[in-house]
């Protein structure tokens, strides 16, 4: 499965901003499609997953009302809509995909990765 993510950049506080992770790959190995985001010297950390065949979406507690996950109707491509935008989500977003959203928070259940999007929000 082969990810890359698109739409990053610079925002200032309250902006919002979109990330789009094209997936290569429709089958079982990717029906859960993550977002995860990390900032130098702490770990990845889980922000939102969603599981292709139902659309059940889950959110970090840090961006849920703020963010939204998405897919396009071709089950191809995972979007994050982040709204009111904050200087704490500026990090590298990385794109993941999986069989399922089971423990979707924990990086290391994940073996797909994208090269990541960088979000700076000042």
């Amino acid at each position: 499965v082969q990810l890359v993510e698109s739409g990053g950049g610079s925002a200032q506080p309250g902006d919002s901003m979109k990330l789009s992770c094209t997936s290569d790959s429709k089958t079982y190995s990717s029906n859960c499609m993550l977002w995860f985001r990390q900032v130098p010297g702490r770990q990845r950390e889980g922000v939102a997953a969603i599981y292709r065949p139902n659309q059940l979406a889950y959110y970090a507690d840090s961006v849920r009302g703020r963010f939204r996950i998405s897919q396009d109707n071709d089950e191809t491509t995972a979007y994050l809509q982040m709204n009111n935008l904050k200087p704490e989500d500026s990090a590298m977003y990385y794109c993941a995909a999986g069989q399922t959203c089971g423990n979707w928070w924990k990086a290391d259940e994940f073996g797909y990765w994208g090269q990541g999007t960088q979000v700076t929000v000042s």
